[in-house]
């Protein structure tokens, strides 16, 4: 039996509209949030004949230390209202991948709230970024799954 040993990590990259990918480092957590929801169609004469969809919805928030440039750059971009994509991708490791996606993409993002810690005489304070996606879609293995919203 093969064990893991978790070396790889999982980086955060983001792309504004019209602009290079860049990483976003250091990062803390990052979690992206799937809300697929249906509702049976009923009839007078019968139960249960179809299903009604709702919207999907896709909301993420992530937490990113407030030292380098990160925090301040997420928060132009919320503040100016400006969409980006964040790609979530495995990263390398001379084991083999040891995650379950591959890529997890999030498309046209927004961000929502912004809430910084207050600084403290030890440890960089940090900034949770709150937001939702118009549309993403995942990678697990070499297929492409897409995640309309």
């Amino acid at each position: 039996m093969d064990l893991v040993n978790w070396q790889s990590r999982l980086a955060v990259k983001y792309k504004p509209k019209g602009g290079k990918e860049e990483l976003i480092t250091p990062i803390d957590s990052f979690q992206p949030s799937f809300g697929l929801s249906a509702e049976a169609l009923h009839s007078v004469e019968k139960t249960h004949i179809g299903v009604v969809y709702s919207p999907q919805q896709i909301t993420f928030s992530m937490t990113v230390k407030a030292i380098g440039t990160a925090a301040a750059q997420l928060m132009k971009m919320a503040l100016d209202g400006t969409p980006f994509d964040v790609v979530l991708v495995e990263g390398e490791d001379a084991n083999g991948p040891q995650w379950s996606f591959k890529e997890v993409l999030l498309q046209d993002c927004i961000i929502t709230s912004a809430t910084p810690t207050s600084a403290a005489t030890s440890g960089a304070p940090s900034a949770t970024f709150s937001g939702f996606s118009l549309s993403g879609g995942v990678t697990v293995g070499s297929k492409r799954t897409a995640v309309p919203a």
